[in-house]
Parts: C-alpha cells; sequence; structure tokens
C-alpha cells in the first residue's frame, strides 16, 4: 500500500471541460467505454456508504452533476427520474458533491422518487476514480457513465461545458441497447 510520501500524483487534464467558456482541470483518469467501471464510495441520503460492488449484476445509469441546486442540474436529474419509469431494470444514480441533506431536500421538493442520489462530498472517491473532479472548484464535471452488469463501462460522456446538458438521447439509447 502507497503512503501519502510515496503515492503517485493524481492525473490531471487540464482544459478537458470548461466553466463558462474558462478551462479547468479534471482530477483522475478519463474513464472510456470497453473499460471496467473504478469501485468508489459515496454517501446515500441516510449516510450510508454506498460503493458500486453494490450494485453488481446491475445495469447502471450514472449522472454526474455539478450540483442539484443549479438549473441544468436539476433539469438532468429529473430527465433520468422520468426516464427511470421506462428502464425498470436499470439503477439511474445521480451523483454530485451536494450534501446528502441537501440532496434529500432537492428530491422531497423536486419529487424526485425513482433514482438514487449520491453525495461524493466526503472524499470525493467518485470523481477522482472517474476523472470528474473540478480540482478548482471541488464539484463534479456534468458526466454521464453507462455500466452493463458485468461492470464495463458501455458509455462515457464528459460535457465539454459544464452549464451545457449531456446527450440525453446517446446515453439512453446506450443504456437500452444492454438493458435486461
Amino acid at each position: 500500500m502507497a503512503t501519502a510520501a510515496t503515492a503517485a500524483p493524481a492525473q490531471e487534464r487540464r482544459g478537458a471541460v470548461t466553466f463558462k467558456g474558462n478551462p479547468l482541470t479534471l482530477v483522475g483518469p478519463e474513464v472510456r467505454a470497453g473499460s471496467k467501471a473504478p469501485e468508489f464510495e459515496a454517501l446515500a441520503q441516510d449516510l450510508s456508504p454506498v460503493t458500486l460492488s453494490r450494485f453488481t449484476g446491475k445495469t447502471l445509469l450514472i449522472s454526474v452533476t455539478p450540483s442539484l441546486d443549479t438549473p441544468v442540474c436539476d433539469q438532468q436529474a429529473k430527465r433520468f427520474n422520468e426516464e427511470a419509469a421506462r428502464l425498470p431494470s436499470v439503477q439511474i444514480l445521480n451523483i454530485s458533491v451536494d450534501l446528502p441533506f441537501a440532496q434529500k431536500r432537492w428530491c422531497g421538493a423536486s419529487g424526485v422518487d425513482r433514482i438514487m442520489t449520491l453525495s461524493d462530498h466526503r472524499d470525493t472517491s467518485f470523481g477522482r476514480a472517474y476523472g470528474t473532479l473540478i480540482k478548482e472548484l471541488r464539484l463534479l464535471s456534468r458526466a454521464i457513465f453507462v455500466v452493463d452488469a458485468g461492470g464495463t463501462v458501455r458509455y462515457a460522456e464528459y460535457v465539454p461545458e459544464i452549464t451545457a446538458h449531456p446527450n440525453y438521447d446517446a446515453a439512453l439509447a446506450a443504456v437500452r441497447s444492454i438493458a435486461r
């Protein structure tokens, strides 16, 4: 096991995404279709830890948002909550660094009850593993990942401008092509 003194520095990708045209730095590797989905640990609304391995054998759509309290993130999470009704065999996660309490409040106020919101605020395990952690803001960049039941990433989208929407149609087509 590497110690802090011997651990390799985290991989950084400058300019992979922008915020209102200004380049940002993403920390972590770029996860691509065909790769094994990296393990992570995030917090559920009740503060219990949730890991990728909890979903072994399930198809996942992972929606990554900077903060549910912003218009595009709000719309993205609501869109996937609506789609969840048509994808009963797919587990949809929305991961952000919002506190679990804020996520619970937002879900209740927004009527979102078909997706699981997870918080990466504690140690940004997801952001570092999936290369979505924005170094300058300590937020996650907007992204979508589809993971098949065997744990292989089948679709990965890092939205280049974090104030823009992801390609919903492409992500949904990818998940429908593997959902059982």
